[in-house]
């Protein structure tokens, strides 16, 4: 997608979008939600490879600016790239025979990745 289309999707002129691009301007909270609707992503796509180094230096991370007590949780697979990418590579398949096939197969799969009891 050029930037001239990104900007035209989020409101903005090209010259916006490469501000952004280049670090020029900080992306708030709303505009990455903008961006993850015309991407058509969800907005954890752009943390999924955040490097160890970079997430080191969140301030949930910092003692003087973390909560006490945070909750940890585990993230909704629902809300991974990695998620999004298998079910458009699924839709991808034309023929419907194959497709049930794929469906059949990766819940044999998980079926047989369960720990047993």
């Amino acid at each position: 997608m050029s930037q001239e289309k990104l900007g035209e999707g989020l409101g903005l002129t090209f010259q916006q979008v490469q501000k952004y691009e280049r670090g020029a301007n900080r992306i708030g909270a709303s505009r990455l939600y903008d961006l993850s609707r015309v991407l058509d992503v969800p907005v954890s796509f752009f943390f999924d490879d955040m490097s160890t180094e970079t997430s080191g230096q969140s301030p949930r991370r910092t003692p003087a600016l973390a909560e006490s007590a945070a909750p940890s949780y585990e993230a909704d697979p629902m809300a991974k790239r990695e998620t999004l990418e298998l079910v458009r590579a699924y839709y991808k398949v034309t023929d419907p025979t194959v497709r049930k096939r794929l469906f059949e197969l990766a819940k044999a799969l998980a079926t047989n990745t369960e720990p047993k009891s």
